[in-house]
């Protein structure tokens, strides 16, 4: 064998044998895992959309239902298999000109031209806000609850999770902000309010922009421009199936997804935002490999081991970034072959 002729450990043999692994669909069940841990899919169930507010859920294919939710996930690991095979950059983390969809997700963000329950990967209109993990539904789904969005809880997840940065837990006796779902106030307003407080503005100003940029998608994934209510508003019309569902909920006070990020980036929109995070492609890469890491190693990176993660990204910078090279680079590393 490759191990007992002492070949394994050659950085040309492993990056073979990884590829050969990898070529296995055995290879999804790691896809499966690793984005369950990094992206928390395996919580896609914990919630379940209000029919008061979210009506269509009853009309995509019987309500918020294991083939809907099931087709998130799907577009998810699917993407990610499409990134690892083409050795996409990791910038696809944050924006995208594609995406991996089926019928039902098609009719969820409204493109059109996508049949069938079959996921395939669909070029994105030009003019679409979709476009790499971060808009994703199944990643929408899991940060929000079946009833309101938080801009601190995506916030806080984006930046943890796609862009690498840690947030500190709030301090003692500070309490949590509640969106309105009566639409009196929006939580950007109730926001404003709580940065206030000189105690939360500095970790505020990190964690909010990306959530205020996520407020344009609902609870399970669909784009807006305003909030529903169950309270002040105007009423929605129409009925959903054939009158079978109506529409009982309100168009609310208008959404602003605008802000600023790393002090001085304004942005107006998701789209800007995206830009605006794209400036800096290494700093997405290395979140990407870190958590690859963290996932094939089972330890956290450390202060020690940062001079070996540069080299990484060094190392993979001509391929920008690919997925595919991250992992061949991870494979040779002696951040993977030591511990």
């Amino acid at each position: 064998t490759l191990a007992t002729a002492g070949r394994l450990r050659k950085p040309a043999v492993l990056v073979a044998q990884g590829d050969r692994l990898l070529a296995d669909r055995k290879s999804d069940r790691f896809i499966v895992d690793f984005l369950d841990q990094w992206l928390k899919l395996a919580t896609i169930d914990d919630t379940t959309p209000d029919r008061g507010l979210y009506p269509e859920v009853a009309m995509l294919n019987g309500g918020m239902m294991p083939y809907v939710r099931e087709s998130m996930v799907w577009e998810s690991r699917a993407f990610f298999r499409e990134m690892l095979d083409k050795d996409l950059p990791a910038a696809n983390v944050i924006a995208s000109d594609f995406s991996m969809l089926n019928g039902k997700l098609g009719e969820l963000y409204g493109i059109d031209g996508v049949d069938g329950s079959q996921i395939r990967r669909v070029a994105l209109p030009a003019d679409s806000h979709r476009g790499g993990f971060l808009t994703q539904a199944a990643v929408l789904k899991v940060t929000a609850n079946g009833t309101t969005t938080s801009p601190v809880v995506r916030g806080a997840f984006v930046n943890e999770r796609l862009l690498g940065r840690e947030i500190p837990p709030p301090p003692p006796g500070i309490p949590s902000v509640d969106p309105d779902t009566r639409g009196a106030t929006t939580i950007r307003e109730q926001l404003a309010k709580h940065r206030a407080d000189a105690s939360c503005a500095g970790c505020h100003a990190t964690i909010d922009p990306p959530g205020f940029a996520l407020e344009s998608f609902d609870v399970i994934g669909g784009y807006r421009d305003r909030y529903r209510s169950l309270g002040a508003g105007e009423p929605a019309k129409g009925t959903l199936r054939g009158g079978v569902f109506g529409i009982h909920y309100k168009h609310g006070l208008k959404v602003d997804p605008s802000g600023e990020i790393d002090a001085g980036k304004t942005f107006a929109d998701i789209d800007g935002f995206r830009a605006a995070v794209l400036e800096d492609r290494r700093a997405v890469a290395r979140n990407l490999l870190e958590k690859l890491l963290v996932y094939a190693t089972g330890s956290e990176i450390h202060y020690a081991d940062r001079r070996e993660v540069e080299r990484l990204l060094d190392a993979t910078a001509a391929q920008d970034f690919g997925v595919r090279s991250l992992i061949h680079a991870i494979a040779t590393s002696p951040l993977f072959l030591t511990k």
